[in-house]
């Protein structure tokens, strides 16, 4: 009787814990897909009133030239941080690419951040992909990770912030950006 109690005791536990299972990285464990991010769910949070700048970074280019974050001063900013093998990332490819070529004209740059990559499968991906945007590497130096974390962290992969021409960051996504809203953020920053 009393091993019978123990048991179901145990078995108990066991149910209640599992049922208040609500963290998305046990579930992707369990899961057994092991994608190797942290994948965020596309939520959006906007920055109005007093916002926030990233610190000053530099950054080398997959073809070797140097970009700055002071050299995107007067620009609306769309930076994503993202890596090859990261699904969500690949799948918002196209979508950043056109979006780049929509923007042009206004003056908004599109900068990828790759944060994974050595540069040959940067580059690889790049021309498979026909990325019309310049994309920094983020692994060595992590500079670019390192200058919005505990401002904005880039949490998740894929994480895009949009960034007004006075380089305060004016909304984040982590996850996969839906196009239509991304293009809402990116409009509001231009007439911010």
């Amino acid at each position: 009787m009393k091993r019978l109690a123990a048991v179901l005791l145990v078995l108990s536990s066991a149910l209640t814990l599992s049922a208040c299972s609500g963290d998305p990285l046990a579930d992707q464990f369990r899961s057994g897909t092991n994608k190797n991010y942290i994948s965020g769910d596309g939520s959006v949070t906007e920055f109005e009133g007093d916002k926030s700048t990233g610190a000053d970074w530099v950054a080398e280019t997959f073809d070797g030239q140097i970009l700055e974050s002071k050299s995107l001063l007067g620009h609306v900013v769309v930076l994503n941080f993202w890596y090859a093998g990261c699904a969500p990332c690949r799948a918002e490819t196209p979508d950043l690419a056109a979006l780049a070529t929509q923007y042009e004209s206004q003056g908004v740059q599109v900068v990828g951040v790759n944060v994974r990559d050595s540069a040959a499968t940067a580059l690889a991906f790049a021309r498979n992909h026909k990325l019309n945007y310049p994309s920094v590497m983020d692994i060595e130096s992590g500079a670019v990770v390192q200058a919005y974390t505990g401002v904005v962290s880039p949490s998740a992969v894929p994480t895009t912030l949009v960034i007004n021409a006075k380089g305060e960051i004016t909304a984040r996504v982590l996850g996969r950006f839906e196009p239509s809203t991304l293009k809402s953020l990116i409009d509001t920053a231009i007439k911010g």
